[in-house]
């Protein structure tokens, strides 16, 4: 999406002048078509006819200029029709946002939940979760439509980009850097979001940016013309795998195209991608939207192009359906007066919108007689259940990366003083991470310490995040006169944020100064609580007897201080998992514009994430503690799937010395006779009650002919009292799980031995040709 930069400082202004305005109840009226009166004759309005007849109804009855009109992100009303003006552009990552034209929060409606950023939610593994999350956030849009504070229910949400290099400013906003694990949020988050009626929407999901899009600006590459040169492997089972969950599974009803431009083609231009892939491969029943201004960036920085007729024409006969921006609705009608594109072309794109907007609705008369959603309003956003929910997401996020000698959690009547130092620890704006609203409330990290204990001494220690000034004998004295001392230190959207990639993944400043510092004066070990967006090198804490605990807590929504006072004193257990490799400083040393996931043993290239990375970690993906123990023993039945099918098949030598099985010649009845269950037995030891999430991994005996080293199967979150044992189930698809793409992106499946590992315990599986 477009640029939106901002300072902390204003931030904090901006949002406590939103919180302090009166909750006026004045409700307007949605915008909507259809109304009783003369159009209600035409066969768009006629409820009884599919809504694919319906639209193909309505394109046909404008007028050429006024189609044109319609394919910009900022749509206006055609009067005589009785059709409203309507605003695509909506956002939804983790609650209703500033960003976009669709949503105001300036009626009966002020503010809205806000949810932790979406790579702590991720840290979860809980789809459930997600699922819940995505469906409140459709709720809360519904609501402000039928109140007349919307003028779309279009939310260009989730982001499901691979948060490939660990110092992309936008890794925050995805769910981290594994594709399952991005596919199953992306399934999950877009269910909720859109709702469980297949033929009415709640809102309409847009998973985004597709694809290999994963950088802002580094070293003089910049996202508007950077030319991502990716294998077909890569794309294969890197890249890809979510946005084709996204709309096999999750049924979304839009994909956004990147900025990016993939080998040679922008992504918003690539037949291949838009119509043979998300609409003919994927069956995409939806939409395909530029990302905002992409189409005049091919011309005015690509130059993929050589005028704004041949572009326009270049976007929608490949299968471009909105542009966000007005590029489109410029030259629209200049590239079919060229002969560059035809009015079959436009027809097919507005098809697809109006499609659109009619399951949500929008041509049924007014909403709020719908008998799905028609009764949401004001009362549904900031529900006492929503917020609920954000307090849920934040605590079972948080990852508890150390704990030496078992400081914590803490004993509420023990601390008779606390010193909470750090520029994060009440600043309300470390909160939020990027894509964000007005929040129904917030509470602080420092506000939800002060109550928990009555003597809180406060004291920001740095400037800002950037640390160029530390105040280190201050913080270091009054650390050595507090019973306890909780560092809230990390990164802000100063660092890390849309168009901002960092260059260092240490900690910003004096920082590390500062918590050395400290940690050296305090009477007992420091509890250092990070809040950032994507991984830092905190080695020397990692390291520091006098550090006895660190959390990271990334950017956790408005009840992101309670939740982590929770967690600091034992009221929730954490359970948090990283989403993310968090890779040492030298890891900087790789160019951002390496898009290679496989490690290059040959030129020292290290690869990319837990499946390929080969090189020192600070913390490995799914990584975290909790505060009792967990057993966990795989359980997997002696007969594996049916594997007597695969002698039938010819198995391909591979150059290592082994074979493997084309899925696609096994086929949609063969994968379905090689699935079988695998169970883990779980069992909390205690001390405490808590949530566990389980995450099962497949190994092979090698990582040779591009094989990762390892990759996730799947994962389950089941909550445990103190004693309690548990059998969670998995479905294990050996053709989905235990395959991999080849050079030219084929997936196969691989004879020979496969290993499924939970934790230490492992199974073996073997598939012999």
């Amino acid at each position: 999406m477009g640029d939106f930069s901002y300072h902390a400082a204003g931030m904090v202004l901006l949002m406590a002048a939103i919180l302090a305005l009166p909750r006026i109840a004045v409700a307007g009226n949605p915008p909507f078509s259809c109304a009783p009166g003369p159009t209600q004759g035409f066969a768009f309005c006629d409820r009884r006819l599919p809504v694919e007849q319906r639209a193909a109804d309505l394109v046909a009855r404008l007028s050429l200029a006024e189609k044109v009109s319609q394919l910009g992100d900022e749509a206006p009303g055609v009067p005589r029709l009785g059709v409203p003006p309507y605003k695509w552009w909506s956002e939804g990552l983790h609650g209703l946002a500033f960003w976009g034209h669709g949503m105001h929060f300036d009626g009966a409606v002020r503010a809205i939940t806000s949810f932790p950023q979406v790579l702590l939610t991720a840290a979860s593994f809980d789809e459930k979760l997600w699922y819940r999350i995505g469906q409140a956030i459709g709720t809360e849009a519904r609501a402000l439509y039928n109140v007349g504070q919307a003028e779309g229910l279009t939310i260009w949400s989730p982001n499901v980009n691979i948060f490939r290099d660990p110092r992309w400013g936008r890794g925050q906003e995805t769910p981290g850097e594994d594709p399952t694990t991005a596919s199953k949020y992306g399934v999950a988050f877009v269910r909720g979001l859109q709702g469980p009626s297949p033929t009415i929407l709640q809102t309409s999901a847009c998973c985004k940016h597709a694809t290999a899009y994963d950088l802002e600006a580094w070293n003089g590459a910049i996202r508007y013309d950077y030319k991502a040169w990716v294998t077909a492997q890569d794309l294969a089972d890197t890249f890809n795998p979510p946005f084709r969950s996204c709309v096999e599974e999750g049924k979304a009803s839009c994909v956004m195209c990147a900025y990016t431009t993939v080998n040679g083609v922008p992504a918003c231009a690539s037949s291949d991608l838009l119509t043979k892939t998300f609409k003919g491969a994927w069956g995409l029943n939806g939409y395909v939207s530029s990302d905002c201004d992409a189409v005049a960036l091919m011309h005015d920085s690509q130059g993929y192009r050589p005028t704004p007729e041949d572009t326009v024409a270049a976007a929608l006969t490949a299968g471009l359906d909105l542009n966000c921006g007005n590029y489109t609705q410029v030259h629209g009608m200049a590239a079919i007066q060229q002969g560059k594109m035809s009015e079959h072309d436009v027809d097919r794109a507005l098809r697809n919108l109006f499609t659109v907007r009619m399951r949500l609705g929008h041509f049924d008369g007014d909403p709020r007689g719908s008998a799905l959603y028609g009764g949401l309003g004001a009362g549904d956003v900031c529900s006492p259940a929503h917020k609920a929910l954000s307090l849920e997401a934040a605590q079972n996020g948080i990852v508890l990366l150390k704990n030496d000698a078992g400081i914590l959690p803490l004993s509420r009547p023990a601390v008779g003083s606390a010193a909470v130092i750090g520029h994060n620890a009440n600043d309300p704006a470390a909160l939020y991470g990027n894509y964000f609203g007005p929040p129904c409330e917030y509470t602080t990290p420092l506000q939800g310490i002060q109550g928990y204990v009555k003597n809180v001494a406060f004291l920001a220690g740095c400037d800002s995040a950037a640390c160029g000034f530390a105040a280190t004998g201050q913080a270091a004295g009054l650390a050595a006169s507090s019973d306890y001392v909780i560092m809230f230190m990390g990164l802000s959207q100063r660092q890390e944020q849309e168009g901002l990639d960092r260059t260092s993944l240490l900690l910003p400043g004096q920082q590390q100064n500062l918590i050395t510092a400290v940690a050296s004066a305090a009477k007992r070990p420091v509890i250092l609580v990070l809040l950032t967006g994507g991984p830092v090198d905190v080695t020397f804490a990692k390291s520091n007897p006098k550090i006895g605990a660190i959390l990271w807590a990334g950017y956790p929504g408005q009840a992101g201080g309670l939740a982590i006072a929770k967690v600091l004193f034992g009221e929730h257990n954490p359970s948090g998992r990283l989403p993310m490799t968090w890779y040492p400083e030298d890891f900087t040393r790789v160019p951002m514009t390496d898009m290679r996931m496989r490690a290059d043993p040959a030129t020292g290239y290290p690869g990319r994430s837990y499946r390929f990375y080969k090189g020192n970690t600070v913390y490995k993906f799914g990584d975290g503690l909790s505060y009792s123990k967990f057993s966990r023993q795989l359980v997997v039945p002696s007969t594996t799937g049916n594997t007597d099918l695969l002698a039938g098949l010819t198995a391909t030598p591979a150059a290592d010395g082994g074979a493997s099985y084309v899925v696609e010649e096994i086929g949609a009845d063969g994968c379905e006779q090689l699935k079988f269950p695998a169970v883990v037995e779980v069992q909390n030891h205690g001390p405490l009650d808590g949530k566990h999430s389980v995450l099962m991994f497949l190994r092979w005996p090698n990582a040779t002919s591009g094989r990762p080293v390892s990759q996730l199967v799947g994962f389950r979150a089941q909550h445990l009292r103190a004693g309690e044992k548990a059998r969670l189930r998995f479905d294990v698809s050996p053709c989905e799980h235990f395959s991999w793409a080849t050079e030219d992106g084929t997936k196969v499946l691989g004879a020979g031995s496969h290993f499924l590992r939970v934790g230490k315990d492992e199974y073996e599986i073997r598939f012999d040709p």
